[in-house]
């Protein structure tokens, strides 16, 4: 009988991507993936470091697995990812509350790891590298419409407060035709849609070929196929790839470009490289090169030394931009960090204030923009059931907007469909059905100079 193994996975896509590449590696050597961790033989916490809570609650669910082991002596409990080198002493020797850590970078060792803890050794993994990109592993994915794809590891940005150089190393790609080969695989499989993954997309290189590049080939597999790709950093968008998503019709409309503050002085305690103007710059340009093009953000509040005038150039480059949707935290030190290092001095109830102020403003800026799109038709993938209603599908726009619209007119999951759009909340979009697509394409748009 085959052995089972349930992955639990927490943090950024490229950790799902990464939990695809561990059941890859490990139904090659005859481990199937339950769904119920109950039924398994092998338990993994796939990590992430970025912020402190994440932390928190792999120790609490360690507990919870725990009471397992109790009952099944031979269960192999392993954490995996991003906190494998933070906490491996702490996991292993100290609490002894697991039989392996392995780090995104071994994942190949993971067979070997898992034998010796059957055996009562315990397994540690975490050596960074300068050349792993997985790229001869097929992920294990189950049926769907839309797939992760990693084109790139690792990040050379090193920002002061971010953990990723040194949990995932520094940048490597994959070649773009093993990029190419994987959608095209993807697309033979009923795929609709994939994203490009990498901590900075914008420095992935093959040889001559950049981003813009993998981009257009990709694009170029299956027309009927959207691709998406995430995360950019403002120093690296090329004029290059606007044009490119402009060219392409089944490249999406949409940018997520993490812009963290407003400020000029935090931006460079941050090593973010890049100032505001130029950050808004690539903005102006982006939107006279791909009309109708949307963005997203991240955005971090309470950085080491920031002012109320700081925090107010913040929302003023929010109300400015006007993006459609952001990702918004406090910030928290990560050890290990140049930031860890600094005084954390903005007090925890100021961040949680400035917090909640960004989120308003965010908020009533999702709003404003839905609003606008009600009358308007829009192309939607319909990807699977409402989760409240099964008489109701839901979807995505080209911009990443999800959409309700009701069940019926033939419609099926994996269908694009034209939608005329009579509601809308901050955060959705509600519409009837119009018309189904045989052909996936953004509603045409005409350069402005």
């Amino acid at each position: 009988m085959d052995k089972k193994v349930y992955i639990e996975t927490y943090g950024c896509q490229m950790n799902l991507a990464d939990s695809e590449v561990v059941m890859g590696i490990l139904g090659k050597q005859g481990y199937s993936l339950t769904h119920e961790m109950n039924e398994a033989d092998v338990v993994f916490l796939n990590t992430c470091s970025v912020r402190d809570n994440a932390e928190q609650r792999i120790h609490g669910r360690l507990g919870n697995i725990g009471t397992l082991k109790q009952k099944n002596s031979n269960l192999v409990i392993g954490v995996l990812g991003c906190m494998a080198e933070r906490l491996r002493d702490e996991l292993i020797e100290q609490k002894k509350m697991v039989d392996l850590v392995v780090g995104p970078d071994e994942y190949r060792r993971l067979p070997e790891f898992i034998d010796h803890a059957l055996t009562g050794e315990k397994g540690i993994g975490v050596k960074l590298s300068r050349t792993e990109t997985y790229e001869d592993i097929e992920p294990y994915r189950e049926e769907g419409l839309s797939a992760w794809i990693s084109v790139m590891r690792g990040c050379d940005k090193f920002c002061t407060y971010c953990v990723v150089p040194y949990t995932r190393g520094r940048e490597r790609s994959r070649t773009l035709a093993s990029i190419v080969e994987e959608v095209k695989s993807l697309s033979e499989r009923g795929f609709r849609e994939v994203t490009l993954l990498g901590q900075n997309v914008n420095s992935y290189i093959d040889g001559e070929k950049d981003f813009s590049d993998l981009l257009a080939a990709c694009a170029e597999v299956d027309g009927l196929m959207r691709i998406r790709f995430t995360t950019s950093h403002p120093q690296d968008l090329s004029d290059k790839l606007l044009y490119t998503i402009s060219d392409n019709s089944n490249i999406c409309n949409y940018i997520h470009l993490p812009v963290q503050s407003g400020s000029n002085k935090i931006l460079e305690g941050m090593n973010r490289t890049y100032t505001i103007e130029h950050y808004l710059g690539i903005i102006e340009r982006a939107r006279k090169i791909i009309p109708g093009v949307s963005f997203s953000t991240d955005i971090i509040a309470g950085f080491p030394t920031e002012t109320e005038e700081e925090h107010q150039m913040t929302l003023d480059v929010m109300k400015n931009v006007r993006y459609d949707g952001a990702f918004m935290f406090k910030y928290s030190p990560r050890e290990g960090t140049k930031a860890y290092k600094m005084e954390d001095d903005v007090p925890e109830e100021v961040k949680s204030r400035r917090l909640t102020e960004i989120i308003d403003i965010q908020q009533k800026i999702s709003y404003e923009i839905n609003q606008e799109l009600i009358g308007t038709k829009e192309i939607v993938l319909v990807e699977n059931k409402s989760k409240k209603s099964d008489d109701f599908f839901a979807g995505r726009t080209d911009d990443n907007k999800t959409v309700i619209l009701p069940v019926g007119n033939d419609v099926k999951i994996g269908d694009y469909v034209k939608v005329k759009i009579t509601k809308a909340t901050s955060g959705t979009l509600f519409g009837d059905f119009v018309s189904i697509e045989d052909v996936y394409k953004k509603e045409p748009t005409l350069f402005v100079d």
